[in-house]
């Protein structure tokens, strides 16, 4: 399992080697080993006078700069003629070749995480959540009262209207037939006195079909003035039957001149 440890702004030596070289503007595929070393020591140097833990990982870096730049400084084997061709023994191997790899996978993947970095931030900014149903905040769209009828039906339909206003502004004179109770109380003796003394008539038989309410009501108000001069005498054989009414005046038609009556 491998333990990363963060030691200020650096991440491991791979990470402060390449702050070095970007620092000092150095091309990484040409690194002045000798100068990159020095400048590591020195910072390892300072991280132990500021009694910082300087892990292992440091000082595997610092050994394996030190074996490259030993390596850089060592003088080139003499070249060794073989059947006619010119061979190298360490056919031009250059010791920085694996670090020089290792840096810039580095690099790339520092940049690459830089980025994700950036991205997060960017999310992290942005708040979202659940979909939910807004159908309630929507403004209502009023319904259109004439939608699918066409000029037609409209028109149709203002005729139709007109037609009705001009049945409203029509009116008929009616005339009212007047009868008053002192005319009715007439008819009513002229009926009941042809019976006799002692006759009698059913209240329905002074009514007849082509009669109207105010008539009806004419009718009954006689009758009641009638029985209030004791002129007849009324009453009925059981509940809701027939008004029966009997005959008992004396004095001739033209008593009833004087009775004050005026309506």
């Amino acid at each position: 399992m491998t333990v990363l440890y963060k030691l200020e702004t650096f991440e491991g030596p791979l990470d402060l080697l390449l702050h070095l070289i970007d620092q000092a503007e150095i091309d990484i595929q040409n690194i002045p080993v000798s100068e990159i070393t020095e400048q590591y020591m020195t910072y390892l140097q300072s991280m132990k006078e500021l009694e910082l833990e300087i892990t292992s990982e440091f000082l595997v870096m610092a050994a394996t700069l030190l074996s490259i730049k030993s390596k850089m400084l060592l003088p080139k084997p003499p070249v060794i003629e073989m059947d006619d061709f010119d061979m190298d023994m360490e056919d031009d191997f250059d010791p920085r070749a694996e670090l020089v790899q290792r840096l810039i996978e580095y690099r790339k993947y520092k940049g690459i995480a830089q980025h994700l970095h950036e991205k997060e931030w960017e999310r992290s900014l942005i708040y979202s959540k659940e979909p939910e149903d807004l159908s309630p905040y929507m403004p209502i769209a009023e319904e259109n009262p004439v939608q699918g009828l066409h000029a037609s039906d409209l028109i149709a339909a203002f005729q139709r209207a007109l037609s009705k206003a001009v049945k409203r502004t029509s009116y008929a004179r009616i005339q009212r037939d007047e009868i008053s109770v002192k005319d009715r109380i007439r008819e009513v003796v002229n009926v009941l006195a042809s019976q006799g003394p002692g006759g009698r008539v059913l209240f329905s038989r002074l009514l007849h079909e082509d009669m109207v309410r105010h008539e009806i009501v004419v009718t009954f108000l006689a009758i009641l003035e009638l029985m209030k001069m004791k002129q007849i005498f009324a009453f009925q054989e059981k509940l809701f039957d027939d008004i029966v009414m009997e005959w008992r005046g004396e004095v001739k038609f033209d008593g009833f001149t004087e009775a004050e009556i005026t309506y």
